[in-house]
Order: C-alpha cells, then structure tokens, then sequence
C-alpha cells in the first residue's frame, strides 16, 4: 500500500471517530445552544482524536503542497469524502506569514467544502486578520492559488479564482 492510500485510511478512521459528533442534531429550541457550543468540548478533543487528527492534517498539507495536481486533486478529493475530519480539524493559526500561508492551504485543499460563502467569510477573516498584523498576503495568496483547484464547484468561482481575487484587493463573497 502507497503512502498516499495509508494517510488516506488514516484520515477516513479519523472521520468516523468525528462523524457522530458532526452529524449529531443542534437542539435549536435550546436558548442556551450558543454558549454550550462555544464552552463546551472542541469536537477533536470530545472524540479523543486531536493529536492524530493534527498530525493527520500536518501530512495532508506537506503532501498536498509537495505533490502535483494528481496528488493534490486526490487530497482534495479525501477532503471532500472526509467531510468530518475537514469540518473539524484545523491547526492553530499562527498570526505570522507561514501561519496565513498553512491556513490558506486548509482552504485549499477543503475546496469551499459544503458551501462556498462559508469558505468566502473564513478566507476574509483571515486576510483581515493577516493584514492587521502586517503580514503582506497578496505573494501568498498568488502561491496558494497555484496550487488551487479551477473548477467552479458552486456557481461562484473556484477556490484559485476566488483566491486570486483576493490577491487583487477584491472582497471576495456575495455583498
């Protein structure tokens, strides 16, 4: 077996572990579900899994960055199957340019997930939070774009050309 097939059992286990909690129903009628789910347990850390989880990811980008658009198109598509490891697994943001860089490729390889206004908000957060901390984000998100899929998931863009927008100064979402 390739590696690329171990890491990608790795991260189909890591996915079941979290499923439960990804799927289990939020209790809208509960005027206490806001503040339980900001206190309460992170979903990695409820499932027991964070440590393999961010170790998982770590791999997952060193790959995906490494790789050609072979590799990285089956990242993407792991990342797409595995939609409880990428809804929950992030790494800790470091608010440095190699931080910005590691973000910008989770968003890559997520390629908008489920939704791509979600992916639009995270990307102008963080371009946001970047800028505020003088971190020049335009070289890094030409880079990332590179490395970005080109296909038009959800009738508004692709991850590369929503990131190339950015690049431009351009808010990236639908306001």
């Amino acid at each position: 077996m390739g590696a690329l097939a171990e890491l990608e059992e790795w991260v189909a286990l890591i996915d079941a572990c979290l499923e439960p909690i990804a799927t289990r129903p939020v209790d809208l009628t509960d005027p206490d579900r806001t503040r339980t789910l900001r206190e309460g347990p992170r979903p990695l850390d409820e499932a027991g899994v964070r440590p393999e989880a961010e170790v998982a990811l770590r791999d997952v980008l060193f790959r995906y960055e490494q790789g050609d658009e072979g590799v990285r198109a089956a990242l993407r598509a792991l990342m797409e199957r595995c939609h409880s490891f990428r809804w929950a697994t992030t790494l800790p943001y470091e608010p440095t340019p190699e931080g910005f860089r590691q973000r910008l490729l989770e968003i890559s390889v997520g390629d908008q997930g489920h939704d791509t206004r979600d992916m639009m908000v995270e990307l102008n957060d963080l371009c946001e939070r970047a800028r505020g901390v003088g971190v020049d984000i335009r070289p890094l998100l030409l880079d990332v774009a590179t490395l970005s899929s080109g296909v038009d998931r959800y009738g508004m863009g692709s991850t590369r050309d929503i990131l190339l927008r950015a690049s431009r100064g351009e808010p990236v979402g639908l306001w």
